[in-house]
């Protein structure tokens, strides 16, 4: 670790990810950015993903155990995380370039707010080879505030770096959209927020993902969500749009 630079603290939360777990873990090791903690929490898969982990780097910090689900890992990686930043990116996701967070720091270090609160950026979608696929429907917008979501979550989960003090355990109560919940919260919190302009991730457009497959549920959960936030008129609107955008 290098001084007077930010640390980004990189959590990968898998289960059963011994196929993929490699190539998002050299995406992230092979950073020519210097500070950098690489978190991996495995929820005890039984397909030896912890052992390939294992095989990668000494210099992951790896936890494999069960867990309560995927926000409960992803609560276990913020407690483990030590850097200025985190960064969730999911097993089977990459980052696009090797001096991806090398830029990214670059780009903040003569901010004169100090560093931002959030960081934000766009989502190149990818099949299981890594061909890219289009960049992600929603897309981010110029500037972001938290009143921003009652459009939907405009920034993919994995494109959104956060000031590690103001970024809250993910509430448990929300089984497929905490991450939504999540990302309004900081944004509330947030005085200083950063549109990079760059794709931050390459994301796996896994249509077996678990929120894809628990559709309504999620879209249930959002509504919630949203109504919370936003009013139950404003969300009653906005619910109903993406319902039927979203309809097969």
């Amino acid at each position: 670790m290098e001084e007077n630079k930010p640390v980004f603290s990189i959590i990968t939360v898998c289960y059963c990810a011994r196929d993929i777990i490699a190539k998002t873990a050299h995406s992230v090791l092979s950073q020519t950015y210097p500070n950098i903690e690489y978190i991996v929490v495995d929820g005890a898969s039984p397909d030896n993903t912890a052992e390939v982990v294992r095989s990668l780097s000494s210099d992951i910090r790896l936890i494999s155990e069960p867990d309560k689900g995927l926000y409960d890992a992803m609560n276990k990686g913020l407690r483990m995380a030590m850097g200025d930043y985190v960064w969730f990116l999911n097993a089977g996701d990459l980052l696009p370039s090797d001096d991806l967070v090398e830029a990214i720091a670059n780009g903040i270090k003569s901010s004169p707010m100090g560093l931002p609160d959030v960081l934000y950026g766009d989502t190149m979608l990818i099949d299981a080879t890594g061909k890219e696929k289009g960049l992600r429907r929603l897309r981010p917008p110029f500037e972001l505030q938290w009143r921003s979501f009652a459009d939907g979550m405009l920034v993919c989960h994995q494109a959104f770096i956060a000031k590690r003090l103001i970024a809250p355990p993910y509430n448990m109560k929300y089984r497929f959209s905490a991450d939504f919940d999540w990302c309004i919260r900081i944004l509330q919190a947030a005085r200083n927020i950063v549109n990079t302009e760059m794709i931050l991730v390459h994301s796996l457009d896994d249509r077996g993902g678990i929120t894809y497959k628990n559709h309504k549920a999620s879209l249930k959960e959002r509504f919630l969500i949203m109504k919370h936030y936003y009013g139950s008129r404003k969300s009653i609107m906005k619910h109903l749009s993406f319902f039927f955008r979203h309809k097969r």
